[in-house]
């Protein structure tokens, strides 16, 4: 693909970094499939299986602040490609895990890898195309977290069953391997390329850390997305074992409906809220904030109804629409934190972004979750995650409020 064709270039880089994003959230995602698996192999308590998703949080977020600073000094193209290696080794060696600390080592791995992709790309994506396209391109990157992690849930519950745990994991983890060669060589666009030029002193102003906490949109928008965080980490780790264990669904078809519910709701939610957010930022500074406030305060009823319901039907229709309504909010709060920042410290950005929204969101969420299902149950311990839903609105409109006073500023 040629470079000096920017539109076709950039709907390249989009489509090969939607790819290795896929393969993001299936190697993230793939080990909630396989819990009871592992759970039976390791006799594990439910607090200890909870701490696999949070020990890879953990290490994702730890990680993330020093990759920002060296993705706004060095390469991302080359950053990402040597992330996605590691991960995806780090993955393929979880299937020879002989042991639960062996195990737990190699998703510390998978943290690592992964956070020196996240923090880069979507800055990097952002530099591929104009300002007013943004909301829908950042959609698009990240259909990857619905699809990926139904992928991940789909993949692990049929390779699970049918070969083991273990092969799942050596299975997923080879692709990435092979991605990694074009994302090294792919091109990369000059930092802000598609900004207005601002002078030298406010790009200096702005181009370390701790710029970042005296930017209120920034901060407001990074506390509604660890609600959300907080929210969908929980849901996605421990819905497939409520499935399986509440309303007893053998372990393919937990994962096989729950990767059909979050990739059809993540994808029609993904998109409508790239789209309505572009539609709504183009009339008002606090379009995306909107669209991701309001739906966050009506899927909040939908997972409480998805979760006390006695039916499996009902429970996986209303799951259904509670996702939509997460997943509206993807595209416009990741093109809020491109918006408000500038393209010197984007990596670092995110990286920070990372760091807020996994360490007071799913780092602690699984763990927690697993921990109140030992002393309360299942159901009654995910009945905490809605609760994120009402605050993630309440920063969404709070941050809306911060946008239209600085813009009423200017």
């Amino acid at each position: 693909m040629n470079p000096s064709s920017p539109s076709k270039y950039g709907y390249y880089a989009l489509s090969l970094l939607l790819a290795v994003n896929l393969l993001n959230y299936v190697d993230r995602q793939i080990i909630y499939a396989v819990f009871p698996l592992i759970k039976d192999d390791f006799a594990l308590t439910d607090t200890s299986l909870g701490f696999l998703g949070s020990a890879f949080m953990v290490c994702y977020m730890l990680s993330a602040p020093a990759l920002g600073w060296l993705g706004d000094r060095t390469s991302r193209v080359k950053l990402a490609s040597a992330g996605l290696a590691v991960w995806s080794v780090a993955t393929s060696l979880s299937g020879l895990a002989a042991s639960y600390r062996s195990l737990l080592l190699a998703r510390i791995s998978v943290g690592i890898g992964e956070a020196s992709f996240g923090t880069v790309s979507p800055g990097l994506l952002s530099d591929y195309f104009p300002k007013e396209k943004r909301g829908r391109i950042i959609s698009y990157f990240y259909l990857a977290i619905p699809v990926g992690s139904a992928l991940g849930y789909l993949l692990g519950g049929i390779l699970g069953e049918k070969f083991g745990w273990q092969a799942a994991f050596l299975i997923v983890g080879l692709p990435g391997v092979l991605l990694a060669i074009p994302v090294w060589l792919l091109h990369e666009p000059e930092r802000g390329a598609t900004e207005e030029k601002v002078p030298a002193s406010a790009i200096t102003r702005q181009t370390d850390y701790m710029s970042l906490f005296y930017n209120r949109p920034y901060i407001i928008n990074t506390l509604a997305m660890t609600a959300m965080t907080f929210a969908m980490g929980g849901l996605a780790q421990w819905v497939p074992t409520f499935l399986y264990r509440i309303h007893k669904l053998d372990l393919t078809a937990a994962n096989t409906y729950f990767g059909s519910i979050t990739v059809l709701a993540g994808i029609t939610g993904t998109l409508v809220g790239g789209w309505l957010g572009d539609y709504l930022q183009g009339k008002m500074n606090r379009g995306y904030l909107l669209v991701s406030g309001w739906g966050f305060v009506i899927g909040a009823p939908l997972a409480v109804y998805a979760l006390i319901t006695p039916s499996v039907t009902t429970c996986l229709v209303a799951m259904f629409f509670a996702e939509f309504f997460l997943f509206l909010n993807t595209g416009p709060l990741n093109t809020v934190i491109i918006n408000v920042t500038a393209p010197a410290v984007r990596a670092r950005a995110f990286a920070v972004n990372i760091f807020i929204i996994h360490a007071l969101g799913d780092a602690i969420s699984p763990a927690l979750l697993g921990w109140l299902s030992d002393l309360w149950g299942l159901r009654n311990a995910l009945l905490i995650t809605p609760i994120a839903f009402v605050v993630a609105s309440f920063f969404c409109f709070l941050c809306g409020r911060f946008m239209e006073e600085d813009a009423g500023q200017r």
